[in-house]
């Protein structure tokens, strides 16, 4: 055979040997064989003589299963441990942090709501539900503006940045949250009912609310004043939202610095009236004491002519000067009686003066004086009215206390002073 052939025949045989022991070799020597599965024809021309490495095909790994929402147990509700069952969990905790997971109500993150337990072989995480300062606007969504003590809401859990997981609680199979709990709210509905009742009692059979001074002369009630009023009315907005915002939200601290204004300005309208009514008292005391000294000077002096001219009845015989002086002093005895009269009618007419006015139907009294129907007592009542009207809106909506802007607490502030202003001049009968 010549040289040629018999070179280029040894090189192929060699090769079909080395293919021939790859598909025949087990798979633990030809992967111990095989050094670079992306160039084996470089291999192969490095040692002509060497056996060839196989090439094998990479499996992926399986992916792992996707965690999902099983089962809550516990109550949904604020201030409450919720447990949340989860298929899966410990899988997806092994590349995962747990501990970064919260809640998800009606798909939106319940933000740095973090759980208190977390128990990924078991698969059973344990939130505490709780208004965090991220999370506080969804909580108003969610809670405000109830219309029953429970609400129906989708519920999962997951990451803060990212989608939640699969659930079985979604819009096919919803969970029933606790918006206010059954025995809290009805003992509080009570608290504040009989609240009610008893000021609506004490309002309509005392003076509570009422006109200071003396009861009519005829015995009928007297007018309801309008500052009393006012006051007691922002009283009870203020003691019910505080009791449905605490129900609800657990939050005890909820009064605003704009409503201790608010409060304050009631307040220092009902102040400032009693001490007009004080100075007016005052006033009507001294004249009263001036009258009574008055009545008993003339009482005096009336007894002391009668006693004068008894002594001129005693002679026998009158001469024409005693007849004269008894002229003068019947005539004095007659001008004393007379301003004594009108001294004693001054003086009952002052106290019926002191006298408060006798209702005439709630909205009369608080809306009119002695002389009739008065602006500013009708705007005092209207802005009041007004602003109650946005309170228990913000209450509902938001279920927190209304922030009232500096330039509406002045306007409720002027109202006041006007109408004290004109509490003044304000005519007694």
């Amino acid at each position: 055979m010549p040289d040629l052939a018999r070179h280029r025949l040894i090189p192929a045989c060699v090769l079909g040997l080395a293919l021939l022991y790859g598909m025949t070799a087990p798979a633990s020597a030809l992967a111990s064989g095989a050094q670079d599965d992306a160039a084996p024809a470089a291999a192969v021309g490095a040692s002509p003589g060497g056996p060839a490495p196989a090439l094998t095909p990479t499996l992926a790994p399986a992916p792992a299963p996707a965690p999902k929402v099983s089962a809550v147990d516990g109550v949904l509700q604020l201030d409450d441990i919720a447990e949340v069952t989860v298929a899966n969990l410990k899988e997806w905790a092994a590349t995962h942090d747990p501990a970064k997971l919260v809640p998800f109500i009606d798909g939106r993150a319940i933000r740095g709501n973090y759980p208190e337990e977390v128990h990924p072989h078991e698969g059973r995480i344990y939130f505490h539900l709780k208004i965090t300062p991220e999370s506080k606007e969804h909580w108003t969504d969610l809670l405000g503006a109830p219309d029953s003590m429970r609400r129906p809401v989708r519920f999962s859990i997951g990451l803060e940045d990212h989608a939640p997981f699969e659930t079985v609680h979604d819009k096919t199979n919803p969970l029933l949250m606790t918006v206010i709990s059954p025995v809290f709210g009805a003992t509080a509905a009570l608290v504040a009912s009989l609240t009610l009742i008893l000021f609506i009692r004490l309002a309509r059979s005392t003076s509570i609310i009422r006109e200071p001074g003396a009861a009519p002369a005829d015995g009928s009630p007297k007018a309801y004043n309008l500052g009393r009023t006012q006051m007691a009315f922002w009283f009870f907005l203020i003691y019910v939202s505080y009791l449905v915002i605490w129900l609800i939200t657990d939050m005890l601290d909820t009064i605003t610095p704009s409503l201790l204004g608010l409060m304050g300005i009631s307040a220092g309208t009902a102040l400032s009236e009693a001490l007009i009514d004080s100075s007016k008292d005052s006033a009507h005391s001294e004249r009263r004491w001036n009258l009574s000294a008055e009545r008993r000077e003339l009482e005096k002096t009336i007894a002391d002519l009668k006693l004068e001219r008894a002594g001129l009845d005693a002679g026998a015989a009158a001469t024409p000067d005693e007849i004269a002086q008894r002229e003068r002093l019947d005539g004095k005895i007659q001008a004393a009686r007379a301003r004594l009269t009108q001294a004693t009618h001054r003086f009952s007419s002052l106290d019926s003066k002191k006298s408060a006015r006798a209702s005439r139907g709630f909205l009369r009294d608080v809306m009119a004086d002695r002389d009739g129907y008065s602006f500013h007592r009708f705007q005092i009542f209207a802005w009041t009215i007004v602003l109650g009207i946005m309170f228990v809106s913000s209450v509902y909506n938001s279920l927190a206390m209304p922030e009232f802007s500096a330039t509406l607490l002045g306007l409720m502030g002027l109202s006041s002073g006007t109408y004290i202003g004109f509490k003044f001049p304000e005519r007694q009968e």
